[in-house]
Protein backbone atom coordinates (compact mmCIF):
# COMPACT_ATOMS: atom_id res chain seq x y z
CA UNK A 1 0.00 0.00 0.00
CA UNK A 2 2.70 2.39 0.94
CA UNK A 3 4.50 1.63 -2.27
CA UNK A 4 1.45 2.58 -4.32
CA UNK A 5 1.01 5.81 -2.40
CA UNK A 6 4.61 6.71 -3.00
CA UNK A 7 4.19 5.93 -6.65
CA UNK A 8 1.07 8.10 -6.91
CA UNK A 9 2.63 11.48 -6.07
CA UNK A 10 1.03 14.52 -7.57
CA UNK A 11 2.40 15.79 -10.91
CA UNK A 12 2.99 19.19 -9.48
CA UNK A 13 5.72 17.91 -7.33
CA UNK A 14 8.08 17.68 -10.31
CA UNK A 15 7.34 21.12 -11.79
CA UNK A 16 9.81 23.06 -9.73
CA UNK A 17 12.57 21.01 -11.11
CA UNK A 18 11.37 21.64 -14.70
CA UNK A 19 10.93 25.44 -14.24
CA UNK A 20 14.21 25.99 -12.47
CA UNK A 21 16.28 26.25 -15.71
CA UNK A 22 13.86 28.87 -17.14
CA UNK A 23 14.01 30.93 -13.97
CA UNK A 24 17.75 30.62 -14.03
CA UNK A 25 17.88 31.89 -17.61
CA UNK A 26 15.71 34.84 -16.70
CA UNK A 27 18.03 35.70 -13.87
CA UNK A 28 21.03 35.47 -16.17
CA UNK A 29 19.52 37.50 -19.07
CA UNK A 30 18.27 40.20 -16.75
CA UNK A 31 15.00 42.15 -17.02
CA UNK A 32 13.54 43.14 -20.40
CA UNK A 33 13.16 46.98 -20.84
CA UNK A 34 11.02 48.64 -23.53
CA UNK A 35 12.49 51.69 -25.36
CA UNK A 36 11.68 55.07 -23.81
CA UNK A 37 9.80 57.82 -25.71
CA UNK A 38 13.07 59.80 -26.08
CA UNK A 39 14.69 56.91 -27.96
CA UNK A 40 11.84 56.47 -30.48
CA UNK A 41 12.57 59.63 -32.73
CA UNK A 42 16.22 58.66 -33.09
CA UNK A 43 15.21 55.24 -34.28
CA UNK A 44 12.73 56.77 -36.75
CA UNK A 45 15.40 59.06 -38.16
CA UNK A 46 17.73 56.13 -38.70
CA UNK A 47 15.00 54.27 -40.57
CA UNK A 48 14.23 57.41 -42.71
CA UNK A 49 17.89 57.86 -43.63
CA UNK A 50 17.98 54.25 -44.66
CA UNK A 51 15.01 54.71 -46.98
CA UNK A 52 16.53 57.89 -48.54
CA UNK A 53 19.79 56.11 -49.24
CA UNK A 54 17.95 53.23 -50.88
CA UNK A 55 15.85 55.63 -52.98
CA UNK A 56 18.95 57.48 -54.23
CA UNK A 57 20.61 54.22 -55.06
CA UNK A 58 17.58 53.02 -57.04
CA UNK A 59 17.41 56.32 -58.98
CA UNK A 60 21.08 56.11 -59.94
CA UNK A 61 20.66 52.52 -61.09
CA UNK A 62 17.59 53.49 -63.13
CA UNK A 63 19.40 56.43 -64.79
CA UNK A 64 22.43 54.30 -65.69
CA UNK A 65 20.20 51.62 -67.07
CA UNK A 66 18.23 54.07 -69.19
CA UNK A 67 21.44 55.59 -70.59
CA UNK A 68 22.89 52.18 -71.44
CA UNK A 69 19.62 51.13 -73.04
CA UNK A 70 19.29 54.25 -75.24
CA UNK A 71 22.95 54.59 -76.27
CA UNK A 72 23.08 51.60 -78.61
CA UNK A 73 19.77 52.66 -80.12
CA UNK A 74 21.00 56.22 -80.86
CA UNK A 75 24.33 55.14 -82.28
CA UNK A 76 22.81 52.38 -84.35
CA UNK A 77 19.89 54.34 -85.78
CA UNK A 78 21.55 57.76 -86.33
CA UNK A 79 22.89 57.01 -89.80
CA UNK A 80 19.58 55.56 -90.89
CA UNK A 81 17.74 58.60 -89.46
CA UNK A 82 20.03 60.98 -91.32
CA UNK A 83 19.46 59.17 -94.55
CA UNK A 84 15.73 59.45 -94.04
CA UNK A 85 15.91 63.18 -92.97
CA UNK A 86 13.95 65.50 -95.27
CA UNK A 87 15.68 68.59 -96.82
CA UNK A 88 15.34 71.72 -94.68
CA UNK A 89 13.17 74.53 -95.99
CA UNK A 90 15.13 77.79 -95.99
CA UNK A 91 14.88 81.37 -97.14
CA UNK A 92 17.70 82.90 -99.16
CA UNK A 93 18.93 86.27 -100.36
CA UNK A 94 21.39 87.17 -103.08
CA UNK A 95 24.70 88.89 -102.33
CA UNK A 96 24.33 92.31 -103.94
CA UNK A 97 26.78 95.06 -104.85
CA UNK A 98 26.11 98.68 -103.95
CA UNK A 99 27.14 101.68 -101.90
CA UNK A 100 27.29 101.40 -98.12
CA UNK A 101 26.96 104.56 -96.04
CA UNK A 102 29.16 104.96 -92.97
CA UNK A 103 26.93 106.89 -90.58
CA UNK A 104 26.93 108.03 -86.98
CA UNK A 105 23.65 108.16 -85.07
CA UNK A 106 23.27 110.62 -82.21
CA UNK A 107 20.74 112.47 -80.10
CA UNK A 108 20.46 116.18 -80.78
CA UNK A 109 18.72 119.35 -79.64
CA UNK A 110 17.52 122.06 -82.01
CA UNK A 111 19.11 125.42 -81.22
CA UNK A 112 18.35 128.79 -82.77
CA UNK A 113 21.21 130.73 -84.29
CA UNK A 114 19.80 133.96 -82.79
CA UNK A 115 17.36 134.43 -79.92
CA UNK A 116 16.73 138.04 -78.83
CA UNK A 117 14.60 139.33 -75.96
CA UNK A 118 13.41 142.75 -77.13
CA UNK A 119 13.47 145.27 -74.26
CA UNK A 120 12.85 148.97 -74.01
CA UNK A 121 16.02 151.08 -73.70
CA UNK A 122 14.16 154.03 -72.18
CA UNK A 123 11.41 154.45 -69.63
CA UNK A 124 7.94 155.51 -70.65
CA UNK A 125 4.39 154.51 -71.36
CA UNK A 126 3.87 151.92 -74.09
CA UNK A 127 1.27 153.49 -76.37
CA UNK A 128 1.32 151.09 -79.33
CA UNK A 129 2.13 147.43 -80.16
CA UNK A 130 2.68 146.92 -83.88
CA UNK A 131 3.25 143.16 -84.19
CA UNK A 132 1.14 140.03 -83.96
CA UNK A 133 2.10 136.97 -81.99
CA UNK A 134 3.75 134.40 -84.25
CA UNK A 135 4.43 136.94 -86.97
CA UNK A 136 7.57 136.76 -89.08
CA UNK A 137 9.46 140.01 -88.70
CA UNK A 138 12.42 141.47 -90.52
CA UNK A 139 15.28 143.42 -89.09
CA UNK A 140 14.15 147.06 -88.66
CA UNK A 141 10.40 146.37 -88.53
CA UNK A 142 8.47 148.45 -85.99
CA UNK A 143 7.40 146.34 -83.00
CA UNK A 144 6.13 148.88 -80.44
CA UNK A 145 6.18 152.60 -79.63
CA UNK A 146 6.67 154.52 -76.40
CA UNK A 147 5.16 157.96 -75.73
CA UNK A 148 7.73 160.31 -77.40
CA UNK A 149 6.55 163.66 -76.00
CA UNK A 150 8.88 163.83 -72.99
CA UNK A 151 11.84 163.02 -75.17
CA UNK A 152 10.81 165.51 -77.84
CA UNK A 153 10.78 168.21 -75.18
CA UNK A 154 14.18 167.14 -73.92
CA UNK A 155 15.55 167.34 -77.45
CA UNK A 156 14.16 170.85 -77.95
CA UNK A 157 15.65 171.95 -74.65
CA UNK A 158 19.07 170.61 -75.62
CA UNK A 159 18.88 172.29 -79.00
CA UNK A 160 18.01 175.65 -77.34
CA UNK A 161 20.94 175.38 -74.97
CA UNK A 162 23.19 174.67 -77.89
CA UNK A 163 22.01 177.72 -79.81
CA UNK A 164 22.51 179.98 -76.76
CA UNK A 165 26.02 178.76 -76.10
CA UNK A 166 26.95 179.04 -79.75
CA UNK A 167 25.92 182.72 -79.67
CA UNK A 168 27.98 183.33 -76.57
CA UNK A 169 30.93 181.69 -78.24
CA UNK A 170 30.65 183.90 -81.29
CA UNK A 171 30.57 187.08 -79.11
CA UNK A 172 33.59 185.93 -77.18
CA UNK A 173 35.48 185.22 -80.36
CA UNK A 174 34.75 188.79 -81.67
CA UNK A 175 36.01 190.30 -78.42
CA UNK A 176 39.11 188.15 -78.61
CA UNK A 177 39.99 189.55 -82.07
CA UNK A 178 39.53 193.10 -80.78
CA UNK A 179 41.71 192.46 -77.75
CA UNK A 180 44.40 190.92 -79.90
CA UNK A 181 44.57 194.10 -82.06
CA UNK A 182 44.69 196.36 -79.05
CA UNK A 183 47.27 194.22 -77.33
CA UNK A 184 49.53 194.62 -80.35
CA UNK A 185 49.35 198.41 -79.83
CA UNK A 186 49.80 197.99 -76.05
CA UNK A 187 46.38 199.56 -75.59
CA UNK A 188 45.05 196.88 -73.20
CA UNK A 189 46.79 194.94 -70.50
CA UNK A 190 48.07 191.48 -71.32
CA UNK A 191 45.93 190.02 -68.59
CA UNK A 192 42.74 191.16 -70.31
CA UNK A 193 43.78 189.37 -73.48
CA UNK A 194 44.51 186.14 -71.61
CA UNK A 195 41.16 186.25 -69.84
CA UNK A 196 39.35 186.63 -73.15
CA UNK A 197 41.22 183.65 -74.61
CA UNK A 198 40.15 181.48 -71.66
CA UNK A 199 36.54 182.65 -72.02
CA UNK A 200 36.46 181.62 -75.68
CA UNK A 201 37.81 178.18 -74.82
CA UNK A 202 35.16 177.84 -72.09
CA UNK A 203 32.34 178.60 -74.52
CA UNK A 204 33.77 176.15 -77.00
CA UNK A 205 33.58 173.37 -74.40
CA UNK A 206 30.05 174.32 -73.50
CA UNK A 207 28.99 174.13 -77.13
CA UNK A 208 30.49 170.65 -77.46
CA UNK A 209 28.59 169.53 -74.38
CA UNK A 210 25.40 170.96 -75.81
CA UNK A 211 25.94 169.08 -79.05
CA UNK A 212 26.34 165.80 -77.10
CA UNK A 213 23.14 166.56 -75.18
CA UNK A 214 21.31 167.11 -78.43
CA UNK A 215 22.64 163.83 -79.79
CA UNK A 216 21.60 161.93 -76.63
CA UNK A 217 18.13 163.44 -76.76
CA UNK A 218 17.89 162.44 -80.42
CA UNK A 219 18.86 158.85 -79.60
CA UNK A 220 16.35 158.66 -76.76
CA UNK A 221 13.67 159.94 -79.07
CA UNK A 222 14.59 157.24 -81.60
CA UNK A 223 14.34 154.63 -78.84
CA UNK A 224 10.67 155.49 -78.54
CA UNK A 225 10.25 153.38 -81.68
CA UNK A 226 11.19 149.79 -80.76
CA UNK A 227 12.48 147.99 -83.88
CA UNK A 228 13.22 144.32 -84.58
CA UNK A 229 16.96 143.68 -84.16
CA UNK A 230 17.05 140.44 -86.22
CA UNK A 231 14.99 138.43 -88.67
CA UNK A 232 12.86 135.80 -87.02
CA UNK A 233 9.55 134.78 -85.59
CA UNK A 234 7.90 136.88 -82.87
CA UNK A 235 6.77 134.92 -79.86
CA UNK A 236 4.01 135.68 -77.40
CA UNK A 237 3.56 139.29 -76.29
CA UNK A 238 4.94 139.89 -72.80
CA UNK A 239 3.40 143.32 -72.14
CA UNK A 240 0.34 145.15 -73.40
CA UNK A 241 -0.11 148.73 -74.54
CA UNK A 242 -0.67 151.21 -71.73
CA UNK A 243 1.92 149.75 -69.37
CA UNK A 244 4.90 151.72 -68.15
CA UNK A 245 8.05 149.98 -69.36
CA UNK A 246 11.62 150.40 -68.21
CA UNK A 247 14.99 148.99 -69.30
CA UNK A 248 15.01 146.85 -66.16
CA UNK A 249 12.02 144.71 -67.16
CA UNK A 250 13.30 141.10 -67.23
CA UNK A 251 10.59 139.69 -69.50
CA UNK A 252 10.94 142.43 -72.09
CA UNK A 253 8.28 143.05 -74.71
CA UNK A 254 8.67 140.02 -76.98
CA UNK A 255 11.20 137.28 -77.83
CA UNK A 256 12.29 136.97 -81.45
CA UNK A 257 13.75 133.61 -82.50
CA UNK A 258 15.51 132.95 -85.77
CA UNK A 259 13.93 129.88 -87.39
CA UNK A 260 15.49 129.96 -90.86
CA UNK A 261 18.24 128.81 -90.84
CA UNK A 262 18.45 126.84 -87.62
CA UNK A 263 21.05 124.58 -86.04
CA UNK A 264 21.18 121.26 -84.18
CA UNK A 265 23.68 120.45 -81.43
CA UNK A 266 24.56 116.79 -80.91
CA UNK A 267 27.39 114.73 -79.42
CA UNK A 268 29.44 111.84 -80.74
CA UNK A 269 32.02 109.61 -78.99
CA UNK A 270 35.53 110.97 -78.93
CA UNK A 271 36.73 107.84 -80.78
CA UNK A 272 34.75 108.96 -83.85
CA UNK A 273 36.16 112.50 -83.88
CA UNK A 274 39.25 111.61 -85.88
CA UNK A 275 37.26 110.36 -88.88
CA UNK A 276 34.98 113.41 -88.83
CA UNK A 277 37.85 115.88 -88.45
CA UNK A 278 39.76 114.20 -91.26
CA UNK A 279 36.82 114.50 -93.64
CA UNK A 280 36.25 118.15 -92.74
CA UNK A 281 39.97 118.85 -93.17
CA UNK A 282 39.74 117.46 -96.70
CA UNK A 283 37.05 120.01 -97.51
CA UNK A 284 34.24 117.47 -97.66
CA UNK A 285 30.65 118.44 -96.93
CA UNK A 286 29.17 115.97 -94.47
CA UNK A 287 25.38 115.64 -94.84
CA UNK A 288 23.28 115.51 -91.69
CA UNK A 289 19.68 114.32 -91.45
CA UNK A 290 17.30 115.09 -88.60
CA UNK A 291 14.51 112.65 -87.64
CA UNK A 292 11.67 112.95 -85.19
CA UNK A 293 11.57 111.33 -81.77
CA UNK A 294 10.49 107.95 -83.17
CA UNK A 295 13.19 107.99 -85.85
CA UNK A 296 10.73 107.13 -88.63
CA UNK A 297 10.03 110.55 -90.15
CA UNK A 298 12.74 112.73 -91.64
CA UNK A 299 12.34 116.38 -90.68
CA UNK A 300 15.13 118.17 -92.53
CA UNK A 301 18.45 117.78 -94.31
CA UNK A 302 21.47 119.90 -93.49
CA UNK A 303 25.23 119.82 -93.24
CA UNK A 304 27.85 119.70 -90.53
CA UNK A 305 29.37 123.10 -89.72
CA UNK A 306 31.95 122.48 -87.02
CA UNK A 307 32.72 120.77 -83.72
CA UNK A 308 33.68 122.00 -80.28
CA UNK A 309 37.27 122.58 -79.24
CA UNK A 310 37.04 120.50 -76.04
CA UNK A 311 35.93 116.97 -75.17
CA UNK A 312 33.61 116.53 -72.23
CA UNK A 313 35.65 114.43 -69.75
CA UNK A 314 32.55 113.20 -67.87
CA UNK A 315 30.94 111.54 -70.91
CA UNK A 316 33.86 111.14 -73.33
CA UNK A 317 31.92 112.92 -76.08
CA UNK A 318 32.35 116.08 -78.14
CA UNK A 319 29.63 118.43 -79.37
CA UNK A 320 29.01 119.19 -83.04
CA UNK A 321 26.83 121.78 -84.76
CA UNK A 322 24.87 121.19 -87.94
CA UNK A 323 22.83 123.82 -89.78
CA UNK A 324 19.52 123.28 -91.56
CA UNK A 325 17.70 125.52 -94.00
CA UNK A 326 14.42 124.50 -92.31
CA UNK A 327 12.32 125.51 -95.29
CA UNK A 328 9.46 123.36 -94.09
CA UNK A 329 9.67 124.81 -90.56
CA UNK A 330 9.62 121.40 -88.91
CA UNK A 331 12.45 122.24 -86.53
CA UNK A 332 11.92 124.50 -83.52
CA UNK A 333 14.31 125.51 -80.73
CA UNK A 334 14.75 123.01 -77.87
CA UNK A 335 13.17 120.24 -79.94
CA UNK A 336 14.59 116.73 -79.44
CA UNK A 337 15.66 115.01 -82.68
CA UNK A 338 17.55 111.95 -83.83
CA UNK A 339 20.57 112.87 -85.93
CA UNK A 340 22.27 110.82 -88.63
CA UNK A 341 25.68 112.04 -89.79
CA UNK A 342 27.02 110.62 -93.05
CA UNK A 343 30.78 110.36 -92.48
CA UNK A 344 31.82 108.36 -95.55
CA UNK A 345 30.49 106.10 -98.28
CA UNK A 346 31.96 102.79 -99.45
CA UNK A 347 31.45 102.39 -103.17
CA UNK A 348 30.61 99.10 -104.95
CA UNK A 349 30.93 96.75 -102.00
CA UNK A 350 29.26 93.37 -101.44
CA UNK A 351 26.37 93.53 -98.98
CA UNK A 352 24.07 90.94 -97.43
CA UNK A 353 21.16 91.12 -94.99
CA UNK A 354 22.18 91.02 -91.35
CA UNK A 355 20.06 87.87 -90.95
CA UNK A 356 22.55 85.99 -93.13
CA UNK A 357 25.41 86.52 -90.66
CA UNK A 358 26.00 83.56 -88.33
CA UNK A 359 28.42 83.30 -85.43
CA UNK A 360 29.80 80.09 -84.03
CA UNK A 361 32.88 77.92 -83.73
CA UNK A 362 34.35 78.98 -87.13
CA UNK A 363 33.85 82.63 -86.18
CA UNK A 364 31.67 84.84 -88.36
CA UNK A 365 30.27 82.81 -91.26
CA UNK A 366 27.34 82.41 -93.61
CA UNK A 367 25.63 79.42 -95.23
CA UNK A 368 26.05 79.57 -99.01
CA UNK A 369 23.56 77.66 -101.18
CA UNK A 370 25.33 75.55 -103.80
CA UNK A 371 24.07 74.56 -107.22
CA UNK A 372 23.26 71.01 -106.02
CA UNK A 373 20.84 72.31 -103.36
CA UNK A 374 23.32 71.85 -100.53
CA UNK A 375 24.81 74.43 -98.22
CA UNK A 376 28.39 75.07 -97.27
CA UNK A 377 29.87 77.07 -94.45
CA UNK A 378 31.74 80.16 -95.68
CA UNK A 379 33.80 82.28 -93.28
CA UNK A 380 33.32 86.01 -93.93
CA UNK A 381 34.84 89.32 -92.85
CA UNK A 382 32.34 92.07 -92.12
CA UNK A 383 32.55 95.84 -92.50
CA UNK A 384 30.05 98.51 -91.47
CA UNK A 385 26.35 97.97 -90.87
CA UNK A 386 23.65 100.30 -92.14
CA UNK A 387 20.07 99.43 -91.32
CA UNK A 388 19.36 95.78 -92.12
CA UNK A 389 22.35 95.27 -94.42
CA UNK A 390 26.01 94.69 -93.65
CA UNK A 391 29.14 95.08 -95.75
CA UNK A 392 31.10 91.91 -96.55
CA UNK A 393 34.79 92.60 -97.09
CA UNK A 394 35.78 89.05 -98.01
CA UNK A 395 34.32 85.56 -98.22
CA UNK A 396 31.36 86.19 -100.54
CA UNK A 397 30.95 87.25 -104.13
CA UNK A 398 28.14 89.13 -105.81
CA UNK A 399 25.39 86.84 -107.08
CA UNK A 400 25.87 84.07 -104.52
CA UNK A 401 22.89 83.02 -102.45
CA UNK A 402 23.05 82.96 -98.66
CA UNK A 403 20.63 81.58 -96.12
CA UNK A 404 18.65 84.19 -94.19
CA UNK A 405 15.92 81.98 -92.67
CA UNK A 406 16.13 78.48 -91.22
CA UNK A 407 19.90 78.51 -90.60
CA UNK A 408 19.51 77.06 -87.12
CA UNK A 409 18.68 73.64 -88.61
CA UNK A 410 21.60 73.46 -91.02
CA UNK A 411 25.08 71.98 -91.04
CA UNK A 412 27.84 71.93 -93.59
CA UNK A 413 26.78 69.83 -96.60
CA UNK A 414 23.10 69.58 -95.63
CA UNK A 415 20.50 69.29 -98.36
CA UNK A 416 18.07 72.19 -98.47
CA UNK A 417 14.86 73.15 -100.17
CA UNK A 418 14.67 76.84 -101.12
CA UNK A 419 11.22 78.31 -100.74
CA UNK A 420 9.74 79.56 -103.99
CA UNK A 421 8.84 82.97 -102.58
CA UNK A 422 12.46 83.58 -101.66
CA UNK A 423 13.64 82.41 -105.08
CA UNK A 424 11.50 85.04 -106.70
CA UNK A 425 12.63 87.77 -104.34
CA UNK A 426 16.30 86.83 -104.20
CA UNK A 427 17.27 88.75 -107.29
CA UNK A 428 15.22 91.84 -106.42
CA UNK A 429 16.77 92.67 -103.08
CA UNK A 430 18.80 95.85 -103.18
CA UNK A 431 21.60 96.84 -100.82
CA UNK A 432 20.37 100.34 -100.30
CA UNK A 433 17.66 102.80 -101.25
CA UNK A 434 17.88 105.01 -104.37
CA UNK A 435 18.95 107.87 -102.13
CA UNK A 436 21.94 105.85 -100.98
CA UNK A 437 22.90 105.02 -104.55
CA UNK A 438 22.88 108.74 -105.35
CA UNK A 439 25.21 109.50 -102.46
CA UNK A 440 22.48 110.87 -100.17
CA UNK A 441 22.09 109.85 -96.53
CA UNK A 442 19.67 107.04 -95.89
CA UNK A 443 17.30 107.00 -92.95
CA UNK A 444 17.90 103.87 -90.87
CA UNK A 445 14.64 101.97 -90.45
CA UNK A 446 15.36 101.17 -86.80
CA UNK A 447 15.85 104.66 -85.38
CA UNK A 448 13.03 104.25 -82.97
CA UNK A 449 14.65 101.26 -81.30
CA UNK A 450 18.18 102.57 -81.34
CA UNK A 451 17.72 106.14 -80.21
CA UNK A 452 17.01 106.51 -76.54
CA UNK A 453 17.66 109.50 -74.36
CA UNK A 454 20.77 108.48 -72.42
CA UNK A 455 21.02 111.44 -70.24
CA UNK A 456 24.50 112.36 -71.35
CA UNK A 457 23.62 112.72 -75.01
CA UNK A 458 25.80 109.86 -76.15
CA UNK A 459 25.88 108.97 -79.85
CA UNK A 460 25.08 105.73 -81.60
CA UNK A 461 27.83 105.11 -84.18
CA UNK A 462 27.47 102.78 -87.10
CA UNK A 463 28.72 99.41 -86.01
CA UNK A 464 32.08 98.23 -87.27
CA UNK A 465 31.94 94.46 -87.37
Amino acid sequence: MDKHLKAAKPRTAGRPRLEEPQAERRRIEGPQFEPSPLDRPAAGQRRARGWVAWAIFLLVVAAVGAYLWQRPLATGQAPQGRRMMQPSSIGVATVATGDMNVTLDALGTVTSLATVTVKSQISGQLIEVDFKEGQDVRKGDLLAQIDPRPYQAALAQAQGALARDQALLQGAQVDLKRYQGLAAQNAVPRQTLDTQVALVAQYQGTVEADKAAVQAATVNLAYCRILAPVDGRAGLRQVDAGNYVTPGDAAGIVVITQIQPISVLFSIPEDELQAVAQRLGQGATLPVSAYDRTGDNKLADGRLESFDSQIDPTTGTIRLRATFGNEGRLLYPNQFVNVELLVDQHKDVATVPTAAVQRGQPGTFAYVVNADSTVSVRKIDLGVTNGDRVEVRSGLSAGERVVVDGADKLRDGATVNVREADQGQAGTREPASPAARQGQPVAPPTHGGQHRRPGAGQAQPARQQ
